[in-house]
């Protein structure tokens, strides 16, 4: 059994701080994916994303590295074979809990069989994060041996990190989609200058949100957001928000 410490909670801490700096949502499901192997000791780590009603499900993140392109196709047979945690968050649990405290028959199901065969695992331990109606998302631990009951108190303890972790790469690829649908929005935020910080922030700024939102968006202080929109004006010319946005939107930098 790991023992946890202080350390590995400042060390999940740390983890998770890098990914609100970080302005790629691919590199931070992996980095999170990343430290929780090393953190449990466990065998692999996959960040899932179920569409329960399409049946289908994405890989957020995964480790080791070697998982790859697996990571995908590990999610789609769990979702066909209607997986323990997927009918568990279903009901609405949200709280991580041992794959085998809610299935009786795990060590006799397929789910068992495959991890066990492809992986070495003999247990798992999901760890749900917030999705929205229809979307379902989860991180699964696995590994050779048993988790106990430090092991699913520390993923209790670390589970508001990871959401507010989530909630940032939500935001930074809901508003990434946002620009690739258009061309000129990215010449004129070149042209610009803003960081890609910058430009969420301002897009939350388009949408009306004050600071202190904005910052509970983000999971940063109304203080840093304001450096941000201090910044923004500085680059836009501007002065306040109203021609901050009225710009933005003449520009193509929001829509």
């Amino acid at each position: 059994m790991s023992q946890f410490h202080s350390q590995d909670y400042e060390r999940m801490l740390d983890r998770v701080v890098a990914v609100l700096e970080s302005d790629d949502p691919a590199a931070s499901g992996r980095l999170i994916s990343e430290h929780l192997h090393s953190a449990f000791d466990c065998g692999t780590v996959i960040f899932a994303e179920i569409r329960t009603a399409q049946r289908s499900g994405r890989a957020l993140g995964w480790a080791p590295g070697s998982i790859g392109e697996a990571a995908e196709h590990v999610i789609r047979r769990r979702v066909a074979q209607r997986h323990p945690m997927i009918s568990y968050m279903a009901a609405g649990q949200q709280s991580p809990a041992i794959v085998s405290e809610i299935c009786d028959k795990w060590r006799h199901s397929q789910w068992y069989s495959e991890a066990r065969r492809d992986y070495g695992t003999t247990q798992q331990l999901g760890l749900p994060l917030p999705g929205e109606p229809g979307v379902l998302r989860v991180v699964s631990l696995g590994r050779l041996g048993d988790f106990g009951r430090r092991e699913l108190a520390f993923a209790q303890r670390i589970q508001p990190l990871l959401v507010s972790a989530h909630r940032n790469m939500r935001e930074q690829q809901r508003l990434r989609d946002a620009l690739a649908a258009a061309t000129e929005p990215v010449r004129q935020i070149e042209s610009h200058g803003l960081t890609p910080r910058e430009l969420t922030v301002l897009g939350l700024l388009a949408e009306g949100l004050t600071a202190e939102v904005i910052g509970r968006r983000l999971t940063i202080s109304p203080h840093t957001v304001n450096r941000h929109l201090e910044k923004i004006y500085r680059k836009l010319g501007t002065n306040n928000r109203v021609s901050t946005v009225s710009l933005a939107r003449r520009s193509g930098l929001v829509m």
